[in-house]
Order: structure tokens, then sequence, then C-alpha cells
């Protein structure tokens, strides 16, 4: 199918015409990918994002691409993928498409035992007097922000209930630009907020006019969002942290690349720092600077005090 030629005025079709054809177009079903296909597909995911396909997924796939795909009128997955590949506009689109096929399903308090231990974590550094500097966190895949706005509610709590100035950053890292633009506007419907205690939603969220709810200002003033591809983890900046929250995200990596993300996430760690990850997210990694804590609900790690 050819789009008509507006250069030529009296070949261009009126207004009903035109809708005609935009439906036509957007209702137009794209062949399915071939195998080969998606392997070539599967293979650049993996290599920009570390994640890992399976061909049970390559129905999906294409529901994420076709409807992008449609609304540029690429008829083709090759030429998609050449476009895709080729040029600024081609590093652009690709920042499009990732938006669509990278960004999981988050909630606040996802697995409320691991932000509840980050609770534990600080409250014990606050009562044995060995938190003398800035408490910093790193959220890493904070896809729309609920899980750094949720560990920002249980850091605030400790910080409140010892009467010390607030005196801590999380640092929140995600691939996709537009999910990392809706973690900055911290807002979110009814249902998203769901997981969050009544307690909590009244000391932490604002209702706003239209029925959303809004992060206060002084929990979105201590999240900094941030551009950040983790398969990278080594190019990441090197400063230390006291923890590093990193749940539901190693998952969909090979086992070689969340040994590799993980031994590179250590080196950010401060003495003592605390790691978490999702349970059961990696059973064989470990590492000589690192203890596994004893807690069964949660994996997570402490790095030594000394090296």
């Amino acid at each position: 199918m050819s789009l008509p030629d507006y250069r030529y005025p009296d070949k261009a079709p009126g207004p009903r015409s035109l809708i005609s054809i935009c439906m036509a177009w957007s209702l137009r079903t794209l062949p399915t990918l071939s195998e080969d296909q998606f392997s070539q597909w599967g293979k650049l995911l993996e290599e920009r994002t570390g994640i890992q396909l399976v061909f049970q997924q390559k129905a999906w796939l294409e529901s994420q691409m076709s409807s992008r795909m449609r609304e540029l009128g690429f008829e083709d997955y090759d030429h998609y993928y050449l476009y895709v590949t080729h040029g600024l506009e081609g590093k652009l689109e690709w920042t499009r498409l990732i938006d669509r096929i990278a960004v999981k399903e988050t909630s606040f308090f996802r697995h409320r035992d691991s932000i509840e231990y980050v609770r534990q974590y600080l409250q014990n550094k606050i009562n044995n007097q060995t938190l003398h500097n800035s408490f910093d966190v790193w959220s890493l895949g904070c896809a729309t922000g609920e899980e750094p706005y949720s560990l920002a509610m249980v850091i605030n709590d400790c910080f409140e209930l010892a009467m010390l100035d607030p005196y801590y950053g999380i640092t929140a890292m995600d691939i996709s630009s537009s999910a990392l633009a809706a973690g900055r506007k911290a807002r979110y419907s009814k249902r998203r907020i769901e997981q969050i205690k009544p307690e909590e939603i009244k000391r932490y969220m604002h209702q706003c006019a239209d029925g959303s709810f809004e992060v206060v200002g002084k929990l979105r003033d201590r999240v900094c969002f941030t551009q950040a591809n983790i398969i990278h983890a080594r190019q990441l900046p090197h400063v230390k942290v006291d923890v590093i929250f990193c749940q539901n995200l190693l998952v969909y990596f090979r086992r070689w690349l969340r040994r590799d993300v993980l031994n590179a996430l250590i080196d950010r760690l401060k003495p003592g720092g605390l790691l978490v990850v999702g349970l059961g997210e990696t059973v064989d990694w470990e590492h000589p600077l690192m203890q596994r804590t004893t807690d069964d609900q949660v994996q997570a790690y402490i790095r030594a005090e000394q090296e």
C-alpha cells in the first residue's frame, strides 16, 4: 500500500478520504515474524538491553513492534530493522521502541519485605550511631517511579522517627526515557496506589483535583531520575552508596550477565553497604566481599566492612 502524494493539491484526498486511508492503514495486519527475524530482533534486543527473549514471546514482540510500525508506515520487519539500526533517526526510533518493549510492570511496595529490609537496615545504622554521612540509595530498573518512592517513604520514616534532618538521596535509573518522565511527574491513579497503606497515603500522597495521587514534594525532592543501561554497569558513576536496590531486573538476563552486573555493583557499595535483588533472581552468585543475610524472606547481601 502506498500513501498519497500530497505534493499535488489536485491529488490530495478530502478529509473523509484521508480519515479512511488512515483507518485502513492502522487496521492493516502485518505478517508474522519468521523464526530468523525473531532471532535477529532478539539478538539486537539482548545486545542493547540484556533482555533475553524465548520463542514463546514471539507473539508479544510482534504486537509491540507492529503497533509502532503501523504508526510509521512500515510493512516489513526487515525494513524496520534497517531503520532502527542505522543513523541518528534510527537511534531516536530505537529509544521509542524500547519504551514499549523494556518497561516492566511495577507497583508501590512490590515485595514489601525487601523494602522493609531497607528500613530495618537504616534503622539499625541510626540506632548504632553509624550513620555519619548522607544515606545514599540506587534504585535500578526503577520504571515509572513506584519503587524509588516506596524506598523514600520508609527512609523518610526512619529520619522523622529519629528526629533527624532527612539527609538522604535516591538515584533512580532506567533505560526508558518515557518511564523516567512518568517517575518525575510522580502522579498515579487510585488503582496504582493500592499497595500503599492508608497511613502512608495520608503522609506521602496528595490527592489531585482529577482524582489522581501525587507524591509529596519532600519525597520528590529526594529522588533523582536518570537514564542508564544496567548491562553497562561498569560504566555507572564510581561513587559509593549505602544501598543498591536491583529487583525484578536480573531475571531477564543470562546467567553470565547477571554475575557481571552484580560484580560491578559491588564496587559502588560503601563498606557495610546493602545489595538487594529479587528473591531467587540469582541462586549461584558468590563474592568474597559479600555475605548473604539470614532473612529467608529477602535476597540481600552485606558488603564487608574491610576488604
